[in-house]
């Protein structure tokens, strides 16, 4: 017999003769009271058990129960109970912690092959030195860590004082282990540190693998110091689940006690009489209402006998409501609230340039507008109407003016509108009878001077229900909207104080009596400069904030911004812009989120991998070909170039004729043009007969395409010249104009549309007609950059700065007519 003991008083007990052991003290005790070299395994979850501890145990399966069954008919009735490492893993060696406690069974409460309930008594711990997994479960060999016997010095003293003087705090804050404390203190005493530490650290509710380690730590100093960090943690725990367990029945009780005290208050004063009815409430509340608003005197009388109504109707009765909805929408109006002006010129600018890049001549007008108010003290009476393409910011353009005077802002859309009652409201003898949009709108804004904006007013519709267009005059009239009639409030409401800002695409659908109520300021669209600055400074860190990238994550170079621009997002408004930009971004939370880490880059190469193929191909100018000529032109969607080609096919009889879908102006100008032509065929150097043999035809391409207007005159005419004298016009060279028989040419609309369609095309030379060059002059000054632009009053000029014909004096070029 031989014994080893190491300094953490690890004792290795091995059997001499088979026969006997060697207990703690050193005496011989007999084979059946010691414990075994081989235990069976019994894997726990979710947490160990400690030495000195009486559990009841539940298992379940073959293998659990065949080792239950092993330990129950062997001499020592003992197993090892092993944590395992993973709780959703099964049950396998490598799952297995090396260390466990051994355990003998007391009491065998229910076995058979699947399932067995037993209490066992865990005795000491156990380290495995060799495992065997077999069809039956775990056996293993195992080498025991008695408890040693230790002089219980000052500082493991003290560490057991501060483990039972917590242990004592955790029975007064939650009682639920005050009786085993109890027992446990009452047959332990600090002079076993090892077991206070192991009792300890089993009542805790610590995580399994965090009590494995207190488990495996053999040297009682470290464990001891360990248990007592857990059970300040399982202190503060209880402590602050006390403190919520508290706070929750305070307010249960607090509820308790209001409903019950409610409760006695109704009945006592339905008792005494003092409980008001529902009619009496309502009206009080009607009343608390119009102290602060100043009705006129209609609507003041309006109010008091419907107030005396309500007092007279029964509850109960259909008509108690009505009055009682039309009461609500009286009083909740904002009668004579209005809400202090800011006109504060530089203030306005900020926040005009914060929200908008360019539309300088837009931005200057809305401050004049402002000024306007500060001089007068008032801006009422003001409509102003927004005209663009789609996407060039009018709705964002009038909630900066709201933002600039500080004035509530509201927006609704007049798109689709066929309804008269939308506008002016429905009769109160209708069932679901409700306010029109504008005085809902003063419902929601709650002040008496909000911007209102109406959105899409080109579109406005008519049918059966009435003209909503006209609903509209009474609303947009300075002269008649201080006392608008509602049909459903049916007293007189003052909108004068309200600021319209109307928005259009076009006019022409815009009822004139509507549009002579209206000032109208142009929105013409973005050039490819503009566009650049505001993807840069708007759209990108927006589209980057919204797709939850950062400008580290990703950027777009410049090259490739202007070709973006310049293939996929050709049109007035930023829009479609800031769709493409919207996809860019996608693209790039995709590669992100699927793991990709580098900052992206878009080069002007990648665009096609984004974005596919460009929408716009450049713009084909077909220059140095007679009979072609370039025409600017205007469009819903902003300005355009149209290439006019003429052909003439010698025939035996004359004739003319014109293709390429164009509407009824634009035929009358191509037939004023073909005879202004013929009139003067000697002048411009064709012969006298030429049309006699000769059978014209005049093409406009994109033939899908419906064209009309009054401006293609003078394109038209010059594009015949240039086919019956083999001249080509000038390259570089786009003109616009409306033509009349006698040569004159007419001014034209949507010059700075054209003008910016003409840079896009990359056009130098420009012709406009000379009632025109006021509207030109007013252009910004970066949009006339670099172009070299001629006025013309008569056809004469266009032919000369078309095919740059020495220029003549009025007098030498009467003196050639003449000759």
């Amino acid at each position: 017999m031989s014994t080893e003991q190491d300094q953490n008083g690890v004792v290795d007990a091995e059997l001499n003769n088979g026969s006997t052991h060697i207990d703690e003290s050193g005496s011989l005790i007999i084979a059946s009271q010691a414990l075994p070299n081989e235990l069976p395994i019994v894997p726990l979850r979710p947490r160990p058990p400690f030495p000195g501890v009486i559990i009841p145990m539940a298992l379940g399966g073959k293998a659990q129960a065949a080792a239950i069954k092993r330990a129950v008919d062997s001499p020592h009735q003992s197993l090892g109970l092993v944590l395992v490492r993973d709780l959703e893993e099964d049950d396998a060696p490598a799952n297995l912690h090396r260390m466990g406690v051994a355990a003998k069974i007391l009491k065998v409460i229910h076995l058979d092959e699947e399932n067995a309930q037993i209490i066992v008594n865990c005795l000491e711990r156990f380290s495995i030195t060799d495992l065997y997994h077999g069809d039956e479960g775990f056996q293993a060999q195992v080498r025991y860590h008695f408890a040693a016997e230790l002089s219980v010095n000052p500082e493991l003293k003290a560490y057991s004082m501060a483990i039972i003087a917590t242990l004592k705090e955790l029975v007064q804050i939650n009682p639920l282990y005050s009786e085993e404390i109890k027992m446990f203190l009452h047959r332990s005493s600090m002079d076993d540190p090892g077991r206070l530490a192991d009792f300890a650290a089993n009542l805790t509710s610590a995580d399994g693998q965090e009590l494995q380690k207190i488990l495996e730590t053999l040297d009682v100093r470290k464990r001891i110091d360990r248990v007592l960090i857990l059970l300040k943690k399982e202190l503060e725990v209880s402590r602050l689940q006390t403190k919520i367990t508290k706070q929750i029945e305070k307010k249960i009780s607090a509820q308790q006690r209001e409903f019950f005290l409610k409760e006695q208050l109704k009945a006592i004063k339905k008792e005494l009489g003092l409980e008001k009815e529902g009619k009496t409430a309502e009206a009080e509340k009607f009343q608390a209402r119009l102290k602060d608003l100043k009705l006129n005197e209609e609507a003041k009388k309006t109010v008091e006998e419907e107030l005396e109504k309500l007092q007279l109707i029964e509850p109960n009765s259909p008509e108690y409501n009505v009055t009682r909805n039309y009461l609500d929408w009286l009083t909740i109006l904002p009668w004579g609230k209005l809400s202090q002006d800011s006109y504060n010129l530089e203030r306005a600018r900020r926040i005009l340039d914060r929200d908008h890049h360019g539309l300088n001549d837009v931005k200057d007008r809305i401050l004049e507008f402002i000024a306007v108010g500060k001089m007068k003290g008032d801006i009422s009476g003001s409509i102003l109407c927004l005209v663009g393409p789609p996407g060039v910011g009018k709705t964002s353009v009038g909630k900066s003016i709201a933002d600039a005077l500080g004035r509530s802002f509201f927006r609704f859309s007049l798109g689709g509108m066929r309804d008269e009652a939308e506008i002016k409201g429905h009769r109160r003898t209708y069932i679901g009878a409700m306010p029109g949009k504008f005085i809902q709108a003063m419902k929601t804004v709650k002040t008496a001077n909000p911007v209102l904006m109406l959105d899409e007013i080109d579109k406005i519709g008519a049918s059966f229900q009435g003209d909503p267009a006209s609903a509209l005059l009474e609303v947009l009239d300075p002269e008649q909207n201080s006392a608008f009639r509602d049909h459903y409030l049916d007293v007189p409401y003052d909108l004068s104080n309200v600021m319209f800002v109307a928005t259009a695409n076009q006019l022409d659908t815009i009822p004139a009596a509507l549009l002579d109520r209206m000032e109208v300021i142009r929105l013409s669209g973005y050039i490819l400069e503009e566009k650049l600055e505001i993807a840069r400074r708007y759209l990108i860190p927006k589209a980057l904030k919204n797709h939850g990238l950062t400008k580290e994550q990703l950027s777009i170079r410049k090259d490739a911004l202007t070709a973006l621009i310049d293939g996929y997002a050709r049109e007035a408004g930023v829009r479609n812009l800031e769709n493409r930009i919207k996809k860019l971004m996608r693209r790039a939370a995709r590669e992100f989120a699927g793991g990709h880490t580098d900052k992206i880059i878009v080069r002007r190469k990648d665009l096609v991998s984004y974005l596919g193929q460009p929408v716009f191909t450049p713009e084909e100018i077909f220059e140095g070909v007679p009979g072609v000529v370039t025409g600017l032109a205007w469009t819903s969607m902003g300005g355009a170039t149209l290439q006019i080609e003429a052909t003439a096919v010698l025939s035996k009889s004359k004739g003319f004729k014109q293709t390429g879908q164009l509407g009824s102006v634009m035929v009358e100008s191509s037939e004023i043009a073909y005879s202004y032509v013929m009139a003067h065929l000697e002048q411009y150097g064709a012969p006298a007969d030429f049309f006699d043999s000769h059978f014209v035809h005049l093409h406009v391409p994109a033939g899908a395409t419906p064209k009309d207007g009054p401006s293609a005159g003078v394109t038209m005419t010059t594009a015949l010249i240039s086919m019956l004298s083999g001249r080509p016009v000038r390259k570089g060279f786009g003109m616009t104009g409306e033509l009349t028989l006698t040569g004159r040419v007419l001014p034209i609309g949507g010059l700075k549309e054209k003008t910016i369609a003409a840079r896009r095309a990359g056009l130098t030379i420009l012709l406009f007609p000379e009632g025109n060059r006021k509207d030109f002059e007013e252009l910004p000054d970066y949009l006339k950059e670099g172009l070299e632009v001629h006025f013309a009053g008569d056809y004469r000029e266009v032919f000369e700065v078309a095919f740059e014909e020495k220029r003549l004096s009025p007098a030498r070029r009467r003196d050639k007519e003449k000759t």
